[in-house]
Parts: structure tokens; sequence; C-alpha cells
């Protein structure tokens, strides 16, 4: 399957909602906060969709100063069920990661539950590396958060982050 990205506009917003009520229950952003975030002056976001295909496969939202950003933020990422292991996040995070480049961000951060490995597994694979733990972060569920770092050099290099 080929997955076409394009920037998420203010009619992407109705899909967008109900699927991260769908995909992300009692942690779902409410639709005002992703109104807010995706028309916000600083994000970057981006909708996944199969080429040929009107429905949302997926979405992800960088936060980062629009030039000389010293660091951007990961706000989300989320890929709809049916379109899972089939690559369209590590697309999405890619396209989100050359954004915060092209925008200056040495460092780019994100949150991700302490429960959910298979996201882990997806930012540890593109050199994000654990740097703090934020204990009872997702609410309702008290579930901690691994916060997690990339610096720019660390993705040209192809092997070990440096953690220093």
């Amino acid at each position: 399957m080929t997955y076409l990205l394009t920037r998420a506009g203010l009619e992407d917003l109705p899909e967008m909602i109900e699927q991260e009520a769908m995909l992300f229950g009692a942690d779902a952003w409410s639709p005002e906060l992703m109104v807010e975030e995706v028309s916000h002056s600083f994000s970057y976001y981006l909708v996944a969709r199969e080429r040929g295909s009107e429905a949302l496969a997926g979405y992800g939202g960088l936060r980062a100063a629009p030039s000389l950003a010293d660091a951007g933020d990961i706000q989300t990422l989320a890929t709809v069920a049916d379109h899972r292991k089939k690559g369209v996040g590590r697309m999405l995070l890619r396209a989100l990661l050359e954004e915060a480049h092209r925008r200056g961000a040495g460092d780019v951060f994100l949150e991700v539950r302490a429960d959910n490995p298979v996201a882990q597994s997806l930012y540890g694979s593109e050199a994000f590396f654990v740097i703090d733990r934020r204990v009872g972060y997702y609410q309702p569920e008290g579930v901690d958060a691994l916060v997690m770092r990339r610096r720019h050099q660390d993705s040209l290099a192809q092997g070990t982050p440096d953690h220093g």
C-alpha cells in the first residue's frame, strides 16, 4: 500500500477528532485542544491517507518554532487500527523529524506511555532514548510517561545514540 502525507487543515479535524477518541479513549485530547493544536502557528500536523482513499490512516503533529528552533516536541502520533504495521507511523514520524530539522531543532522530545512497548520500539528504532519518567502522567488511569529525546546528530550516525 502507498500512503500520502499532506499538511493537516481545519477540514481534517472532524475525522482526526473522531479517531482521537477511538484510539486513545480516556487519554484522548478534547476537540477544543485538537483545534488549538492544529491551528497554532508553531504546529506542523500531517495526515496520512492510503492512495486513492479519503479515509484517514493516521496523523501526527510537531510543535517547534517555525525557524531557529532549539528543540521540537512530537505532540501526537496516531495510526488507525486498520493501517497498523504498514509503516504509517514511521512515515509520519520521519516526516515530522524532517520538519523539525528544517526548523533548526537540534533535539526532538516526546512522551510515550510506559505501557506501550510498540510505540517505544518505533521511537527507539528512530534514535530516541529515554531521559526521564513522569509518574502518573496519563490520566485518569495514572499511567507513567517515558520522556524520550532524539538529537539531530544521532539521526546522522547509524549507530548508538550519544547519551552524554
